[in-house]
């Protein structure tokens, strides 16, 4: 299977900043493990400017766009630093693709991204993906990395995304407000009722929440990608999910 993965700065690190290292290293053994099976892995990873809040001792994320490019150049180093480290004691080489929303607008600038990424993939290297948050503004950013990983796996015609997340997945109301809020575990249609479960953002040091899941949803299975929301907390819960096992909430592609 050619599998998109995207973990978000919640999961990454913690509220502080800081890289949460036992949950990284875990991520990054799983991922090693599932391509070690015969799996095409590609990471879309957030973090970068959460982890240069905590590296550039801020006391929350920035608001200003300088403030938040400055930021993210400091934590994009961090964030591969610490990738590469872990790939390679699983023996995988990691590879760095930095994108913003130009790069799928302008044909010429897709072609040359979809053909290093399916180069990268067949020499046997792990791309990892963010967001160009070091120049992208308001009129080239595609905004957040949930939207990024779905187009990223539409390009590629990836056979799943795999959304972690601070949530189990999608459910009935917020399980954060309401006790009897209910998993929906698949999802055979994103119909106007699916839609309106969709919240806010999540975390203080991150951009995505239920609704931008749900927009990615929509681009992965009009494209014949399944997408899985998974909670991040728990990185093994991608052996069930690549598996076929019923976790998290699924979200059927369409046959195209």
């Amino acid at each position: 299977m050619r599998i998109v993965v995207k973990v978000g700065t919640s999961t990454l690190t913690y509220n502080t900043g800081c890289l949460n290292i036992r949950r990284t290293e875990e991520l990054c053994k799983v991922l090693s493990d599932l391509k070690n099976k015969g799996n095409e892995i590609i990471l879309v990873s957030s973090g970068a400017i959460g982890m240069g809040v905590g590296k550039l001792s801020l006391k929350e994320r920035p608001h200003d766009i300088p403030t938040k490019q400055a930021a993210a150049a400091v934590g994009q180093c961090e964030l591969m630093y610490i990738y590469d480290t872990l790939f390679e004691n699983y023996h995988h080489t990691v590879a760095q693709i930095l994108l913003t929303g130009d790069d799928f607008h302008h044909q010429d600038r897709y072609t040359n991204f979809t053909n290093t990424i399916n180069r990268l993939l067949e020499l046997g290297a792990l791309p990892v993906i963010n967001e160009n948050d070091t120049v992208a503004t308001e009129e080239i950013c595609v905004g957040d990395n949930d939207t990024l990983s779905a187009l990223v796996a539409k390009s590629v015609k990836a056979d799943l995304l795999i959304l972690l997340s601070d949530i189990d997945g999608l459910y009935t109301c917020d399980p954060k407000k309401d006790e009897n809020a209910k998993l929906i575990s698949v999802v055979d249609s994103i119909t106007p009722e699916i839609k309106a479960l969709g919240g806010d953002a999540g975390s203080s040091l991150g951009t995505g929440g239920m609704k931008t899941k749900l927009t990615a949803a929509e681009i992965c299975v009009s494209s014949g990608c399944d997408m899985i929301i998974l909670n991040g907390a728990k990185p093994e819960l991608m052996y069930s999910a690549t598996d076929g096992e019923k976790v998290g909430t699924k979200f059927v592609a369409k046959k195209v």
